[in-house]
């Protein structure tokens, strides 16, 4: 797999012309920048906007219909891989290195936009009102690149660039409670994954149930499906997965017939300690506690 330190080499590999700055560039058409059918990593924020010319995409591992165009995030090091997708030729490419932010307060603010780490098959969905608003700050940050640089340039790239992702954070959103409508609630389907990671016995084999192993049973990205939950039940994947574990933990410290240090083992905890902690912090009391006010 190729890896681009600099946007020299990223545009001399894909036979572009050469960036306008060293830290910053701007592609278009994707369709002719044949993107498609290889995955290589940079040094760089990737932003690419692209009409899907067949209107399918593979979103979450499954087809969705789309006539309008989508976004995707990708951040440094992370693999751009892209296969088997035919584009109509209208799309760019901005790609940020991570030097060009030194300085400025998107430096941290970028760290907090968790789509940069979703899978390319969880592109951004864009309606046609929301794709003529990225595509009126895109045109303004074109005007701003290809125009003579001054001391305000890179100043107002950023800013049109920190808009692009709060509208996309706004949107995605959007996207969570529409795809929720399409595929039904996604908490439920976690909790049903949670008890079938139960009944199999995986939790004394495996320990506690992971984000990522879940995830991988639901068809999405781990960061993905934290968020997606974080809009649904306004709690993260790890919270609801301590929520049910304490519940399961509730049930066998009722029926009173195992050792707070057995019941651990079988919830899949490191050790008693790490579960006796959790279990305060859910309930305010002690697994030992818990099962004495039962009993009263």
């Amino acid at each position: 797999m190729q890896h681009y330190k600099t946007l020299t080499e990223l545009h001399l590999g894909n036979h572009w012309d050469a960036p306008e700055h060293p830290l910053f560039s701007m592609i278009g058409c994707l369709s002719e920048c044949k993107l498609g059918n290889r995955e290589f990593t940079t040094d760089c924020y990737v932003i690419a906007f692209k009409k899907i010319k067949s209107g399918i995409f593979m979103y979450g591992r499954a087809p969705y219909d789309h006539d309008n165009g989508c976004l995707f995030f990708a951040k440094p090091r992370q693999i751009i891989e892209m296969k088997n997708l035919e584009f109509e030729e209208k799309g760019y490419m901005l790609l940020i290195h991570e030097d060009y932010l030194n300085g400025h307060e998107l430096f941290k603010e970028i760290e907090k936009y968790s789509f940069f780490d979703y899978e390319v098959t969880e592109a951004l969905h864009l309606s046609p009102k929301e794709e003529q608003i990225i595509l009126e700050l895109h045109s303004k940050i074109q005007s701003e690149y290809f125009n003579n640089p001054d001391e305000y340039s890179r100043d107002i790239i950023l800013s049109h660039i920190s808009s692009i992702l709060k509208y996309a954070q706004r949107y995605y959103k959007r996207q969570f409670i529409d795809r929720a409508q399409v595929t039904g609630k996604t908490a439920s389907r976690f909790n049903d994954a949670l008890r079938k990671y139960m009944s199999e016995g995986l939790p004394e084999k495996n320990g506690l149930p992971n984000v990522a192993f879940l995830a991988d049973q639901l068809f999405v990205s781990p960061r993905y499906l934290s968020d997606l939950l974080k809009q649904e039940t306004g709690k993260t994947a790890m919270e609801l997965i301590h929520i049910f574990m304490i519940s399961e933990a509730k049930n066998l410290l009722r029926l009173g017939e195992k050792g707070v240090a057995e019941i651990a083992y079988e919830l899949g905890f490191e050790n008693a300690s790490y579960f006796t902690r959790l279990f305060k912090k859910q309930t305010g009391m002690k697994p030992l506690e818990f099962r004495k006010s039962q009993m009263n």
